[in-house]
């Protein structure tokens, strides 16, 4: 069988979490030797260390098939185009030479799609939280599920809530339906050694102890009430002293950042409160070893790969008790609601206060975190592509 995938989320140059999940369970798909033939679809090429290596070297992209030995079959096709790229370019190669079955790992399915398709739902928090999400942003996501839920031979869901959610709001068969949890990047781990924890936070300008979150500033993260309640905490002498706890609010610019730059200010928070930019992937271990805690009170997510990171990384997590977390973090995290800011202050009172706590959750969390691996991810998903009918 040839079995096309949307690799495009893949070329992302600042990558967060339907670029990484897109980029590494394709890249465990490759890994699990198969008699099927895969073809990666991109407009640009596919990033470095993506593609297996045959015979100790790695094999230049080309529209051939360059693979063979213990792993699947593989090709890639780069397809550049400026604008619309899934709906015209990709449509018209489907058409011209279909593959047998199309995956769509973080994507949205082109237009009269002529082939059985696959596609993974994240999550559908823009239906529970709207004003999180601009208009437009809204509608597509919204016209893409109901789609998705409508065309797919299989939906792939993240996480039990979000399988749930597609029964309940837009009334897909469970039975076309599969959880496949993602997993995480295995040469992440614990850094133990301090210099290398000091020059990562010297890149960032961060110093001192800090609480870290970690992930896309935009209004669903709930961030404006995390900064709230860690005023409330009153976790270290005064706020206007610089030598107390920080807040590393870490990530990409998201939607409505200005507004939380500026809620900073007029808290007079500017010196506990600071804002890193885009963390590369070479500095995100050293950042979570050193930090006292990962704190995400997101108002929704469909899994929540910051999370899985921290307990690979050894570091005590408050997360929320919404949607597809708690199934990720098992007793492994401090849960707050995130609708309630005291809730949240508690919560951090709590990762500050209790070492014992802490050193309680870290266990848990290398144990909860043995769970998920893209390999069994890949291999799963596989018995999905077996399963459909060509």
């Amino acid at each position: 069988m040839r079995i096309g995938i949307d690799a495009s989320r893949a070329v992302c140059r600042e990558q967060t979490g339907t670029e990484l999940y897109s980029y590494y369970l394709i890249r465990a798909l490759l890994h699990v030797p198969r008699e099927h033939h895969l073809i990666l679809y991109t407009p640009r090429t596919l990033p470095a260390g993506m593609l297996p290596e045959t015979s100790g070297a790695r094999v230049s992209i080309s529209p051939t098939t360059p693979s063979s030995g213990n792993i699947t079959r593989w090709t890639v096709r780069v397809i550049p185009f400026p604008r619309l790229w899934t709906h015209i370019r990709l449509n018209w190669e489907l058409r011209r030479h279909p593959p047998d079955l199309l995956f769509i790992p973080a994507h949205v399915m082109p237009f009269a799609c002529p082939i059985p398709t696959v596609v993974t739902v994240h999550d559908l928090g823009y239906l529970y939280y709207p004003e999180t999400h601009r208009a437009f942003d809204r509608w597509y996501l919204h016209w893409s599920t109901r789609r998705h839920a409508r065309l797919a031979t299989y939906l792939i869901a993240d996480s039990e809530a979000t399988r749930q959610d597609l029964a309940r709001h837009y009334g897909a068969d469970l039975a076309r339906v599969r959880v496949i949890y993602p997993g995480y990047d295995e040469t992440l781990q614990r850094v133990e050694n301090p210099q290398v924890i000091t020059a990562a936070k010297a890149r960032y300008h961060i110093s001192g102890d800090y609480l870290l979150y970690l992930g896309t500033l935009q209004p669903r993260k709930n961030l404006a009430r995390l900064i709230e309640a860690f005023a409330q905490a009153e976790l270290s002498q005064s706020i206007s002293d610089p030598r107390g706890l920080q807040l590393v609010l870490a990530g990409k610019k998201g939607w409505d950042y200005d507004a939380l730059v500026h809620r900073v200010e007029r808290m007079g928070l500017q010196n506990r409160v600071i804002f890193p930019g885009y963390i590369a992937p070479q500095d995100k271990a050293a950042l979570l070893s050193g930090a006292r805690a990962l704190v995400f009170p997101s108002l929704y997510e469909g899994f929540g790969m910051p999370v899985l990171e921290a307990m690979v990384c050894g570091v005590p997590v408050l997360t929320s008790h919404a949607a597809a977390l708690p199934e990720v973090v098992g007793d492994a995290a401090v849960l707050v609601n995130p609708l309630d800011v005291d809730s949240i202050a508690a919560g951090l009172r709590q990762i500050i206060e209790q070492p014992e706590l802490c050193r309680a959750l870290v266990e848990r969390g290398y144990r909860q975190a043995r769970k998920f691996s893209w390999q069994h991810a890949a291999r799963q998903l596989w018995e999905v592509f077996d399963s459909v009918r060509v």
